[in-house]
């Protein structure tokens, strides 16, 4: 009885060293989410923890809209945006990680929509067309850019006039940015602020290009 708990206070131990090990590598050298642990991301346990549901619902996707989720990871929540704005919209994904994309396309495979699309660049590279996109959004992902500024200013000139930028945290990431931060670094670039919809554990805030 005495070992399991000796055990077990070491597993937890070894658990807390591992996450703010990381947290501290990943605000130092903003180290994104290794496609190794995408399973970790992903599945029905990911969706209860990071309300995948609610997050979707503060994006208020409408039919025909065009989306882009910067770092979408294996598709959690692109491939739950992409029937939402059928018929005529389209989503997509920039994705960073080669092992990500081959999740996201591997699920593509076996059940795709037909209006998904999927770039391989970083954040920071302008891939995207001017002022046709209707929402972009980031869910904690924010933090893993080294230049968020000018992943944040290739967002605002993705957007059509007034379209929306959501930016979703959740507490526990080792990329958490907090709702000041979020707020200025959007400020800065030239969005307005919208609205912001919270819990305990996670907050989307939403911002609004000028011009509509």
């Amino acid at each position: 009885m005495q070992l399991a708990l000796y055990i077990i206070a070491a597993l937890v131990v070894l658990l807390l060293v591992l996450h703010f090990g990381w947290r501290y590598a990943s605000r130092r050298w903003a180290l994104p989410c290794p496609s190794l642990f995408a399973s970790a991301v992903d599945g029905r346990l990911a969706d209860r923890m990071s309300g995948t549901e609610s997050t979707l619902a503060r994006l208020s996707l409408e039919p025909g809209m065009t989306v882009v989720e910067v770092g979408p990871g294996p598709g959690r929540l692109l491939l739950r945006a992409a029937p939402r704005v059928l018929p005529h919209g389209r989503a997509i994904g920039i994705e960073l990680q080669e092992g990500m994309i081959k999740k996201l396309r591997a699920k593509l495979a076996h059940d795709d929509p037909g209006n998904v699309s999927v770039i391989h660049a970083s954040a920071t590279e302008k891939v995207l067309p001017e002022g046709q996109a209707d929402v972009v959004y980031l869910c904690t992902v924010l933090g893993e850019i080294p230049d968020r500024r000018t992943a944040l200013v290739n967002c605002l000139a993705a957007l059509r006039p007034g379209g929306r930028l959501s930016i979703t945290e959740i507490i526990g990431d080792p990329h958490y940015q907090r709702v000041k931060t979020v707020r200025e670094l959007a400020a800065s670039v030239g969005f307005e602020f919208e609205d912001i919809s919270s819990t305990w554990r996670m907050y989307t805030a939403n911002f609004r290009k000028p011009g509509a």
